[in-house]
């Protein structure tokens, strides 16, 4: 199966990441070259898709289209052709209109009766305060107090971005795939964060009670439902004072999570939603089971320096990543890393027979990059007071050796 991908920076490098673990050819399409996704797949091809004689001639080859963007434009234009052309689009306009507004997810949040976060000023300090239309951490604020509020709202305009109460506690997201009304809630992951509320690090397998597990299962299910979804939804949720309270959701293609789900579940979600769009038919039901403990996260060295940073750094490198196995040890990884290079990045993708296993293939890995590239100092830097009550395992590993590690 002929398919492109729509978008080449980090929902991009996902989606072909995905396609071609599913064995399809992937054409990779940006208006700009040099982007995070333009060497993964199999072609790229610079091109804006609002110029449509020019897109509607790769079209006739397509078999599917995957956006991987969030251009308003863009996807009218991808909505309007893959129509004209008869072509799938892996995309649910309504949903996805939704969830684009954090204003408008909360009311249905509030419709439905799911737990979130209180807005506003119906909860105390610390709150936090974000647009409504960005994505994860994308100017994201803490707050702390009333005068640092009075100092905001004079310095910067935020009448019309969303502000709710500050929740500590370990997040988690799950993903929900539809089709035609038949909906599947898939595993359940650990999102840790850096100092600036930015994912770093995907835990493949989320430690939760079965009832928290079924509550968020069921959340996912009830959110799907309500939206008719027809594609794929994220939904991110933080656990605090034993419950867990739903943060925003996403109906569009993650980045980040589907990875860590396929190499803990065998599940390409990418893979079953293409098929079934291609086909017409939804999946037959299957079970979601975890196979193998994993860790994905993002890490930047610079000089004598590594850090565990936010996926920020990738877009931050300025040129495409490439896919590498046995990375230092790392079955995986994304990065832009060749040897006697000072400046790099990476995504490691790192299994084990289960979660321990693979924190201590991690140290490892860590310690052979550190070795390796002449690296003094390690940082892994959380929220402020966001690591707070987390055991070590769900916070990470250390090198244990003579060099400087720093936790922060």
């Amino acid at each position: 199966m002929k398919v492109a991908i729509v978008g080449g920076k980090l929902q991009g490098v996902e989606a072909a990441y995905l396609a071609k673990k599913a064995g399809w050819e992937v054409f990779v399409v940006d208006k700009k070259p040099g982007v995070l996704a333009a060497a993964i797949g199999d072609h790229f091809q610079a091109m804006d898709v609002t110029h449509r004689d020019e897109w509607l001639m790769l079209l006739k080859k397509i078999d599917l289209v995957i956006p991987a963007l969030e251009n308003k434009e863009a996807l009218d234009c991808l909505a309007s052709s893959a129509k004209y052309s008869n072509v799938p689009l892996l995309f649910d306009e309504q949903a996805y209109a939704v969830s684009s507004s954090k204003i408008t997810s909360n009311e249905v949040f509030n419709r439905l009766s799911i737990p979130a976060p209180k807005p506003w000023p119906r909860c105390g300090f610390p709150i936090i305060i974000k647009p409504s239309g960005a994505s994860g951490s994308e100017g994201v604020i803490k707050v702390d107090n009333a005068q640092a509020l009075k100092r905001l709202q004079v310095e910067k305009a935020i009448a019309d971005m969303v502000i709710e109460e500050y929740l500590e506690g370990p997040s988690y997201s799950i993903e929900v795939i539809g089709c035609q009304g038949v909906y599947k809630a898939l595993q359940i992951t650990e999102i840790q964060l850096d100092a600036q509320y930015d994912c770093k690090r995907v835990l493949g397998t989320a430690v939760l009670t079965k009832g928290q597990q079924a509550s968020f299962e069921h959340i996912a299910l009830s959110l799907a439902g309500f939206l008719h979804l027809n594609g794929v939804m994220d939904v991110e949720a933080i656990l605090h004072a034993g419950q867990l309270k739903v943060l925003e959701i996403d109906a569009r293609i993650p980045s980040q999570t589907p990875t860590a789900v396929y190499h803990a579940t065998g599940i390409n979600m990418l893979e079953i939603l293409g098929k079934a769009f291609v086909q017409g038919t939804p999946w037959e039901d299957f079970d979601i089971k975890a196979k193998r403990g994993v860790i994905y996260e993002h890490i930047r060295v610079n000089g004598d320096k590594l850090e565990v940073l936010g996926e920020h750094i990738l877009p931050d490198a300025g040129e495409p990543l490439r896919l590498c196995t046995d990375f230092f040890g790392a079955d995986e990884a994304l990065t832009t890393y060749s040897p006697g290079k000072k400046e790099w990045v990476a995504t490691l993708i790192i299994t084990g027979a289960h979660m321990p296993e693979a924190w201590n293939k991690r140290e490892g890995i860590i310690y052979k990059i550190r070795q390796s590239c002449r690296i003094s100092n390690y940082y892994d830097c959380y929220p402020a007071s966001g690591a707070e009550g987390m055991s070590l395992e769900t916070r990470g590993g250390w090198c244990n050796d003579t060099t400087k590690s720093r936790r922060c």
